[in-house]
């Protein structure tokens, strides 16, 4: 277990170091990467942005992935989403492209987006069941020419791992057990984080962490 995500992104940045010097830009998923993101940047001399992607949660069971959203509208959806009513996984859907609609109103302000092209880029969350956000973010930035793309993970399932190991350069992940039950397992402080700690640790406000 991690005290909490700053310890996960301390463990994240010495198997990262290798990328130390070449100037990497490290892309959090919000909310609850971004304080990993922002130490991570800090520690590889790099920089911090956030890749807007959300889960979308199965119908009455939201912590359950059925699939994810992108920032371009993109949709995919799991095998799994086939056993829930169309109608019910339409507005979750919509439901998540509403909340990454308001995202992009509140942190586009603080800074334009950084663009990946041709850079060395880290992906970090801080934990996947399903692998279904970071998928639907590696499959984003894929399409945007980064140099080379890492995922790097605080905890995942061991079937994330095979899910997100075709869709990047290199996986990092600090622990995989074949018990996976959630992310919160894995960290004592697994506080949320709010949109004003995401916008301070933009705008490069190391204290916000």
């Amino acid at each position: 277990m991690f005290r909490d995500r700053l310890e996960a992104a301390e463990r994240l940045a010495r198997q990262l170091s290798p990328l130390r010097g070449h100037a990497p830009l490290v892309l959090a998923i919000p909310r609850g990467a971004v304080p990993m993101g922002r130490h991570i940047a800090d520690a590889l001399e790099g920089e911090l942005d956030v890749v807007l992607v959300r889960k979308i949660g199965a119908p009455g069971s939201p912590e359950f992935a059925i699939g994810a959203v992108s920032d371009n509208g993109s949709v995919a959806l799991d095998d799994a989403a086939r056993h829930f009513p169309q109608a019910s996984v339409t507005r979750e859907v919509e439901k998540q492209q509403t909340l990454l609609d308001e995202r992009r109103r509140r942190y586009t302000p603080v800074r334009a987006p950084l663009d990946p092209r041709g850079r060395e880029v880290v992906v970090v969350d801080d934990g996947s069941a399903t692998g279904a956000t970071m998928a639907a973010a590696l499959t984003l930035l894929g399409t945007r020419g980064p140099q080379r793309l890492t995922a790097a993970l605080g905890a995942a399932s061991p079937d994330a791992l095979a899910r997100l190991e075709p869709l990047a350069d290199e996986v990092v992940c600090l622990t995989s057990p074949s018990d996976f039950r959630g992310v919160g397992q894995f960290y004592a402080d697994f506080a949320q984080v709010e949109d004003e700690e995401v916008i301070a640790l933009l705008k490069g406000d190391r204290n916000a962490r």
